[in-house]
């Protein structure tokens, strides 16, 4: 199996097309195009990271923050970190591909991830995108109507939700003239032609779109198929920010604080005045998700859990919410199993071709104090 039709799977669940437009997500450094053997995944790329992928010989590292984030004006291996990182893999033909923001806003991402572990139930996303759909609607002669969808719905339209092949079908009739250059598929030129046609109408993902509309065409047994797009402002119920649930009875809150450290292994939290001393409806947004406050509020959540909170930022939750600053690296870890999973089902389906690693040296950089008094 070659490391692109990895890559390939991954943006099945995990679009490049969603993540944050400033992201770098996808290939960073190495081939796309060579055989895979080993997989070491992990949140941060360091040099340990690296030897530690040569000694388990995997030669695709998939880390969830970028390497190259900003654009690299000079290549300098001996003072940079970024660029001595860089030589190191090409050095020993490691291909480096990150699933960021696009792992962060899909369903079962790190947010849905996140609430899981939590063990919250009716789990959705806090805000769904808007504005990512389209309404492919083509014109088909009856005959080819299921050989046109089939296309349509192999490039990934007519996906609602938990639904694929979605589309809706309604009869009528087609109209032409073609002119002494067209070569129709039905009638002849230079006649007003009259065919019974069927009107396809499929959603598709604004990403998917273009790839959409070659396979239709390809499909479409017209010269010149006609068609129509109308941009949408549904909700995207299967990509967005953050996540919601709630458990099955309320918890009291310094319990509730107390199971958080303790699932996501960390020993201290960060916290606003809580409104309520009972938590039953949680929001959680793995990494920097400060900015979901109001959407927490609205959606009526007890307790919402993010990462790298500003002072200010709990005063706004003040009395409204718990808001809880539970650390970057302890919201955002929490997805590396799911993603191992996902890689292991499709890479060893039938026969066990490569093993897929978590990295035994994942490292949290921020390191917290505890004061200790000590004795005279």
């Amino acid at each position: 199996m070659e490391i692109k039709e990895i890559f390939r799977h991954i943006e099945n669940w995990a679009p490049r097309g969603i993540a944050w437009e400033k992201d770098n997500t996808g290939l960073q450094v190495g081939s796309r195009e060579i055989k895979v053997r080993n997989v070491l995944i992990c949140l941060d790329l360091t040099r340990e990271i690296v030897h530690e992928a040569i000694a388990k010989k995997c030669n695709l590292i998939i880390s969830h923050h970028p390497l190259i984030f900003a654009p690299i004006k000079k290549i300098q291996t001996s003072t940079d970190p970024t660029s001595q990182l860089i030589e190191l893999l090409l050095k020993n033909n490691i291909t480096l591909y990150s699933a960021h923001t696009n792992l962060d806003f899909t369903k079962n991402g790190v947010s849905f991830e996140l609430a899981k572990k939590l063990k919250l139930k009716n789990v959705k996303f806090l805000s769904a995108i808007s504005k990512a759909q389209f309404k492919l609607v083509v014109f088909v002669p009856g005959k080819n109507v299921s050989e046109v969808s089939e296309a349509i719905f192999s490039a990934g339209g007519g996906v609602i939700g938990e639904y694929s092949h979605c589309s809706f079908r309604s009869e009528g009739k087609g109209t032409f003239l073609g002119s002494d250059l067209s070569n129709p598929a039905i009638g002849r030129k230079g006649n007003i032609e009259e065919a019974p046609e069927v009107r396809l109408e499929v959603i598709a993902d604004k990403w998917n779109l273009g790839e959409v509309i070659e396979r239709m065409k390809s499909a479409h047994p017209y010269e010149e198929p006609a068609y129509d797009i109308y941009p949408l402002e549904n909700k995207n119920i299967n990509f967005g920010f953050g996540a919601i649930g709630e458990f099955d009875k309320p918890v009291e809150k310094d319990l509730f604080l107390n199971e958080v450290c303790r699932i996501l292994k960390t020993p201290s939290v960060k916290h606003s005045e809580a409104k309520t001393s009972l938590i039953k409806r949680v929001a959680v947004c793995g990494g920097s998700g400060s900015e979901l406050l109001p959407e927490a509020v609205r959606a009526g959540a007890d307790a919402f859990i993010t990462a790298d909170i500003k002072y200010h930022t709990y005063f706004d939750a003040f009395e409204n919410i718990l808001m809880i600053d539970a650390g970057h690296f302890e919201t955002e870890v929490v997805v590396l199993e799911k993603l191992k999973n996902y890689l292991e089902v499709f890479i060893n389906s039938g026969k066990k071709t490569a093993d897929i690693l978590i990295s035994q040296y994942l490292r949290n950089p921020v390191k917290v104090f505890n004061y200790r008094q000590r004795r005279k």
